[in-house]
């Protein structure tokens, strides 16, 4: 008997692990203590669980502790690899030379990055937004490297590309990007939020030199993050955004959430254990999602790269449209079943997806989107259950408009 109602919105936010909470609880009234205030056993725990949890959670990156910075989440951690970085550039410059000010991204990133890079671009950076491979190409979503060759100038301080997309599931050429920026003496800066845990991820080996990322897309809790800050080769250097304290060597003051940072750090062990074993499940049960509707329905689309290319698409990942019809119409006939047609941080804006746009997608298409999000808790009978949900309700729908 399936449980109603079902959560397909993994992309959105996740359901916290119960032995994440179960790591979390000694931290709200036996551990108490500020990691501030080492003077005394109370904080002394406090910090020695934050500085465990920092070690742990760079491990399952390939970093290094002191290259952790703890933050309120990945739109707070964007913020301040962007602004940091444009920042110190503008700091450290010369009175008499003229300091990088161009900035590298495309045109279908998050809001909390697209929307920083405009913050910016009214306090004087130039920014150009790469374009994407349109739809339906097989490779949907990708940036062109070429493009991006062609890009590069000697005042770019900075190129930050996602690593994966948190709507179509694109999953960008990170290392290929790297050696473009490391060539051109250019930072590279990587929103992995929707990769981290859900995929391999090692900064080494993805060449990049600041990474932001969160624990409530990976089954841990809300309001805490992580950016990673390269610490050699080359030492990453950039500006606070929030002052007071000076915690985080300085990087961002603020007293740590201790309760938050050991679930983050206990959400990415549970990750980095049951990875490969969660990667084929859930891009069997997202490709047996797909299979179900397109046999079910005519005029169903595919948003964003081909579902056999694992290296390019998110496994847990389906986005498609759907002929004559709007995905808000669907949402409020489906109850039942929690899915998006967009971002989370966009949701309240009517505007169609940008990142759908940025496709070439007609606006009828953007319009008729839905993305489902499977995740660690999706089981083979709810995915059975939303196919014949969709089917139905879709087929109602078209009934009701040709009518």
């Amino acid at each position: 008997m399936v449980q109603l109602p079902i959560y397909l919105d993994n992309h959105a936010t996740t359901r916290v692990d119960p032995r994440v909470v179960e790591a979390m609880l000694p931290y709200f009234s036996a551990v108490y203590g500020n990691p501030g205030s080492a003077t005394h056993d109370f904080g002394g725990a406090a910090k020695d669980a934050v500085e465990d949890a920092r070690s742990s959670i760079a491990e399952a990156i390939g970093a290094q502790a002191k290259e952790i910075v703890f933050t309120s989440g990945a739109t707070e951690s964007n913020n301040l690899a962007l602004r940091g970085i444009a920042e110190r550039a503008a700091v450290t410059a010369s009175k008499k030379a003229s300091h990088r000010r161009h900035i590298i991204s495309a045109a279908t990133e998050h809001p909390a990055v697209l929307d920083t890079l405009a913050h910016l671009a009214r306090r004087g950076c130039e920014i150009t937004r790469l374009p994407v491979i349109p739809s339906p190409d097989t490779q949907a979503g990708l940036i062109r490297l070429e493009q991006l060759t062609d890009a590069l100038r000697d005042d770019t301080v900075l190129v930050s590309i996602m690593l994966a997309n948190n709507e179509i599931g694109v999953i960008q050429p990170l290392a290929e990007i790297a050696k473009l920026c490391k060539k051109s003496g250019v930072l590279l800066h990587c929103d992995a939020t929707q990769a981290v845990g859900k995929i391999p991820v090692d900064v080494e080996q993805l060449g990049v030199d600041l990474m932001s990322f969160t624990a409530h897309k990976i089954y841990g809790p809300k309001g805490v993050g992580a950016l990673y800050v390269r610490s050699r080769g080359p030492r990453v250097r950039l500006e606070p955004q929030i002052d007071g304290g000076g915690q985080e060597a300085g990087r961002r003051s603020g007293t740590l959430n201790v309760p938050g940072i050991v679930g983050f750090a206990r959400a990415v062990e549970i990750c980095r254990e049951e990875l490969f074993t969660e990667m084929p499940r859930l891009a069997a049960l997202r490709n047996r999602l797909y299979a179900g509707l397109t046999s079910g329905l005519a005029e169903v689309t595919l948003n964003g790269p081909a579902l056999d290319l694992p290296d390019l698409r998110l496994p847990g990942n389906v986005n498609v449209s759907f002929g004559y019809v709007e995905g808000e119409a669907i949402m409020l006939e489906m109850r039942d079943v929690a899915v998006s047609t967009g971002s989370a941080c966009t949701s309240a804006l009517p505007e169609p997806s940008h990142v759908l746009r940025g496709l070439g997608m007609s606006e009828d298409a953007v319009r008729g989107s839905i993305r489902f999000g499977l995740g660690r808790f999706t089981t083979g009978e709810e995915i059975e259950f939303v196919i014949a949900r969709a089917v139905e309700v879709v087929t109602r729908l078209r009934t009701m408009s040709s009518g």
